[in-house]
């Protein structure tokens, strides 16, 4: 880095007048990359992951100055306040970046691991080997941390990647990405490893997601205007969700103390995020028991109510839901609350306004956990435990590159093994096939 003024040299963009000739050198450098990456030796990689989480620790007050760059400029344009929270790179946001990419060396490495071989009537033997995807293209507003995440996780799936954050978030992107630089130069891993755009002109994203000769597959991670374009346009295949609208079902036979800690923290924890909850669903055996001590909670927080007919009468201070609220992911302190009949009624609601994120149950009746587990069609589906724990680092993965709610090769949050493919291996001693 620059030592005469690092930050203008983070929030400064490269000028590029032909995207389209950038987009396609650059895409050439991160194949050659993948193909060096994917022989990498897991002793390199986790020497660069080490190295990264080392670089971005002793680059603290950079990072913090240029993300306070990105907050100020931000505020300034009127961004709203969960997109602000999303942008903070708070102290322990950063801890939480460096612990992520620690714990992504210390998970075996997948790559190169043979399962399920057997034997054939024939002699051979038959396998499955997992193998990098290749080029992993991510595209993201707001979350500098992602920066980290995926490269780390990329890294050690021996994936190339090709990361376009948020405009919002330039500065701190590019400061995270010059920790990255150095951390592979320093484990003698080619630095076209992990590529940062160093342009916020969407002309990009949209050359990105039409270059199928030099990215493998595009994890957009955003609001849904941003993830639907993706889906619609692109040429490459893409992992992808498109909301987080987040169910907690509190049965009869829930436990109060247990369901009142869980329904609040779902909820108020954090409130711009895709795994935060976003329908609060009481069976009515409880409803008056639970929701007064629940909306007292909520409105101590500020969050503004939204409730079914039956819920506003226990809520005061709830107004009418309509349908649209049933289906909506606020990010943002408003909680829709429905009284249901019961378990059947819930997961029925579930089915018709969920969006196949995350959904929890809380009850200690043994059975109906089991029907709600089995039943409920989402990405992560959980008894009693809050919604807020969907997501890569908490399930152990590391980090996660995002959360797929899309029903084929990875779903829920996307780790490791999600950034893998499987090819079939034979193993034979001269064995021909005959007539």
């Amino acid at each position: 880095m620059p030592t005469s003024n690092p930050l203008e040299t983070l929030v400064t963009e490269t000028a590029i007048d032909d995207i389209g000739a950038y987009m396609n050198e650059l895409g050439a450098r991160a194949r050659a990359a993948s193909r060096a990456l994917a022989r990498a030796e897991t002793a390199a990689k986790n020497a660069a992951l080490h190295a990264i989480a080392d670089d971005i620790d002793g680059r603290r007050d950079l990072i913090t100055t240029a993300n306070r760059h990105d907050l100020e400029a931000g505020a300034a344009k009127g961004l709203d306040a969960a997109l602000l929270d999303r942008l903070e790179l708070t102290p322990g946001r950063i801890d939480a970046m460096i612990e992520g990419l620690r714990q992504i060396a210390a998970l075996p490495d997948p790559v190169g691991t043979i399962t399920d071989l057997a034997y054939r009537p024939s002699g051979i033997q038959v396998g499955r080997m997992r193998v990098p995807l290749g080029v992993v293209g991510i595209i993201y507003e707001s979350r500098p941390n992602v920066t980290a995440d995926a490269a780390g996780l990329c890294l050690k799936s021996g994936n190339a990647c090709v990361l376009r954050g948020g405009s919002e978030a330039f500065a701190s992107n590019q400061a995270i990405a010059a920790s990255v630089r150095d951390g592979l130069a320093d484990a003698g891993l080619p630095a076209d490893a992990v590529q940062v755009l160093a342009t916020t002109d969407r002309a990009a994203v949209g050359a990105m997601i039409q270059m199928p000769e030099a990215i493998d597959v595009i994890i957009p991670r955003g609001g849904k205007g941003l993830i639907e374009r993706i889906s619609r346009d692109a040429r490459v295949p893409v992992i992808k969700h498109l909301d987080g609208v987040c169910h907690v079902y509190i049965d009869a036979a829930a436990e109060p103390d247990k369901a009142f800690a869980i329904a609040l923290n779902a909820k108020t924890q954090r409130y711009g995020t895709c795994n935060t909850m976003e329908t609060l669903l009481v069976a009515e055996d409880v409803a008056e028991r639970i929701l007064p001590r629940l909306g007292a909670a909520y409105a101590a927080k500020g969050v503004e109510l939204r409730g079914c007919p039956r819920a506003c009468t226990l809520l005061p201070d709830a107004v009418r839901a309509n349908e649209a609220d049933w289906a909506a992911e606020y990010l943002a302190p408003i909680l829709a609350v429905r009284v249901v009949a019961d378990l059947d009624a819930a997961i029925d609601h579930i089915a018709r306004y969920g969006s196949g994120h995350t959904d929890a149950i809380v009850t200690e009746d043994y059975s109906r956990a089991r029907r709600f587990l089995r039943e409920v069609d989402s990405s992560s589906v959980m008894v009693n435990a809050s919604t807020r724990f969907a997501d890569g680092f908490e399930y152990g993965l590391g980090a996660e590159i995002g959360i797929s709610t899309d029903k084929f090769h990875a779903r829920g949050p996307v780790g490791l093994e999600g950034l893998t493919s499987q090819k079939f291996v034979v193993l034979g001693d001269g064995q021909i096939r005959g007539g």
